[in-house]
């Protein structure tokens, strides 16, 4: 059956499996979240709940392209679905009133198994994408447009999803309890990995077994691209994931559910954005794939923006909340814009041989800068407040920026 299958079923196969996965990812989150705030935790001990994920992720991109490329993509699929499936099933007994140190060490380490679950399954689907577009060597321009193309509804689709998780998160927690919704989640993935076992047992393995070596690229491209994802995502997490939500709830009054809908909605107008690149590139003229100067150019605009909503804070020219859902949203496009275009450019820059290994080292870049994201953010909230973050946020991009000068054509 692997066989027969055309290179768009196995695309479709590849983005239901990653599609299902991303639904359990978010929800997963938002029932962490507010079960425990119920629970009587603060916000910042609900964030360390989820230093784990990020720790582990940057391990899982590195040796999980290896692993892609010596046994296959369709592994690393299998793996970090069922991966997530056991550790959705490990927070069953958290709903069973567990003593606080015990609920806390069965959440770290099922998020552990969690982080490592969404990097196998994000960059197994990924790479996948990379083997199975066609290929048009009469066209290189369309090929590649193509790909571009896919990529950006990959990519797009998933963090859309992901915001939609964040409400079913909420909406499984309060229709079903802790315990139902988790257990029903973990059905539903499972039964998402069934379809994956038609895939190619060889799609993405490399005809030559790869050495450990290999694991770290040799490519200028990726190299670079690597080196500002790794500034771009920590520009965004150091305001985003701890900062936001203890400003949004602490500072401006905020409820839990108001935070949680809020942060959903910036994910899925983020997602569609994403997915809607190439249309929007075509919309003002630009019908040729994107290179460097695209990044350079979008990573120039998204500098200018955590600085703008920092002295807009500090001068206090319009209220708090106004200024930061403004600035949020912009920020939300331009770096939606600027993600699906490195998305695309780390496929154009990776061979179809070592794909796997490529996108794994670029994507254990993107788990780093997510973590040193994620500790700045608590850290510099304590110590200045938003404002500080935001000025972070500004600096890193200008980081990613600076990277990205030295990203060849």
């Amino acid at each position: 059956m692997a066989a027969s299958l055309s290179p768009l079923q196995q695309y479709g196969i590849v983005t239901a499996n990653y599609w299902a996965f991303t639904l359990t990812d978010g929800a997963l989150r938002m029932l962490v979240v507010f079960h425990f705030h119920q629970l009587g935790y603060s916000t910042l001990e609900i964030a360390f709940l989820f230093l784990f994920y990020e720790v582990f992720g940057i391990v899982t991109n590195l040796y999980g392209g290896w692993l892609g490329a010596r046994f296959g993509l369709r592994l690393t699929l299998w793996s970090g679905t069922l991966l997530q499936v056991g550790a959705l099933l490990m927070l069953i007994p958290v709903a069973e009133s567990l003593p606080k140190g015990w609920s806390v060490g069965v959440v770290m380490v099922a998020q552990a198994i969690s982080g490592i679950a969404k990097d196998l399954n994000k960059m197994g689907a990924k790479s996948a994408i990379r083997t199975v577009v066609p290929e048009t060597p009469d066209d290189h321009s369309q090929g590649q447009a193509r790909l571009f193309r896919w990529v950006a509804i990959l990519t797009g689709s998933k963090n859309a999803l992901k915001g939609v998780g964040f409400f079913l998160g909420g909406l499984l927690l309060s229709g079903l309890g802790f315990r139902a919704a988790v257990a029903t989640m973990a059905a539903g993935l499972f039964a998402s990995f069934l379809f994956t076992l038609v895939l190619p047992r060889e799609m993405g393995r490399m005809k030559r077994k790869p050495a450990f070596t290999a694991l770290f690229s040799r490519s200028e491209g990726i190299n670079m691209l690597s080196l500002a994802r790794f500034f771009l995502f920590g520009a965004r997490d150091v305001w985003f994931v701890v900062a936001l939500p203890v400003f949004l709830q602490a500072t401006l009054g905020w409820r839990t559910w108001e935070v949680g809908g809020f942060m959903g909605l910036w994910v899925i107008g983020y997602g569609i954005v994403q997915a809607s690149a190439p249309a929007l590139r075509r919309s003002w003229g630009s019908g040729r794939p994107p290179g460097p100067a695209a990044v350079q150019f979008w990573a120039a605009v998204l500098t200018a923006i955590p600085a703008l909503i920092a002295v807009a804070l500090w001068r206090q020219v319009v209220h708090p909340g106004v200024a930061v859902v403004a600035g949020l949203a912009a920020f939300g496009v331009v770096f939606a814009l600027n993600s699906s275009i490195h998305s695309y450019m780390v496929l154009a820059y990776a061979g179809s041989e070592r794909v796997s290994l490529d996108v794994g080292f670029y994507y254990m870049a993107n788990a780093a800068g997510r973590l040193l994201g994620t500790l700045l953010s608590g850290a510099l909230f304590l110590a200045g407040g938003l404002q500080a973050c935001l000025w972070c946020s500004a600096l890193l991009v200008a980081l990613s920026w600076a990277a990205s000068l030295r990203l060849p054509v």
